[in-house]
């Protein structure tokens, strides 16, 4: 495909061959390793496509930017429910210039950057480790979250699009994002540019469900418009 197309997409892939976005970045690693492809942010291209990755903002150069984004949302004294994903990491090492926050979690490397990079009150729901994304999910997790009070519920998703929704690859993620919706509390929804407009595997809710979406300013513009037509706030980093 890579050699057909000339870029390729991890969701993409993902949905066409119906395996986990960790085996395709393990293929794409593979590729880059052996010479034939060039990684870059959600996908890789294909080598000699070197002008289209400088059009493309470095990885960690765009979630950083999405996770400083977060930090504008945020209020001191906040509790914080914040799921799995690159972006919520992202998101979870930018808030050390926040104050007196709460933060509740899922995510073994959510907890990590929290304990590594603020002093604010930490709370990990136990479970079962998902090795896909690093996050905790079963029964030991709902349990958890039974009795969950948050000012805002930070979510890191494969997909949003005004018709369809909000998405995502994981399915255990997906559900317990289910659960949170109900909570009442502020969502938040952190996707990355190229999943603006774009559906993942696993149907969460209506995009109505959430309050806020965070992305990147290379995002498409008529599905960010098509969310601000629902009452979402768009705040692109």
């Amino acid at each position: 495909m890579l050699e057909e197309t000339g870029s390729v997409q991890v969701a993409d892939l993902v949905a066409s061959y119906g395996v986990t976005g960790s085996t395709i970045r393990r293929d794409l690693d593979w590729l880059e390793e052996q010479g034939l492809a060039k990684r870059v942010y959600g996908g890789a291209l294909k080598l000699g496509s070197e002008e289209d990755a400088a059009k493309l903002p470095a990885r960690d150069d765009l979630s950083a930017r999405i996770g400083e984004a977060v930090t504008t949302i945020v209020q001191g004294g906040d509790t914080l429910f914040i799921g799995p994903g690159a972006l919520s990491v992202a998101a979870a090492q930018a808030l050390d210039c926040c104050e007196g926050l709460t933060v509740v979690t899922n995510s073994l490397a959510v907890a990590q950057a929290v304990a590594q990079n603020t002093s604010h009150n930490l709370i990990l729901a136990g479970g079962q480790l998902d090795r896909t994304d690093d996050g905790l999910t079963g029964n030991l997790t709902d349990l958890a979250l039974t009795d969950l009070r948050a000012d805002r519920i930070i979510l890191d998703l494969s997909g949003i699009d005004a018709l369809d929704g909000l998405t995502d690859d994981s399915l255990p993620q997906a559900e317990l994002a289910r659960r949170l919706l109900g909570l009442g509390a502020e969502v938040v929804v952190l996707v990355a540019p190229e999943r603006v407009g774009r559906v993942a595997a696993a149907h969460i809710g209506s995009a109505a469900e959430a309050d806020i979406v965070v992305t990147a300013r290379e995002a498409d513009s008529a599905p960010l418009w098509d969310l601000t037509e629902l009452g979402l706030r768009v705040v692109l980093a």
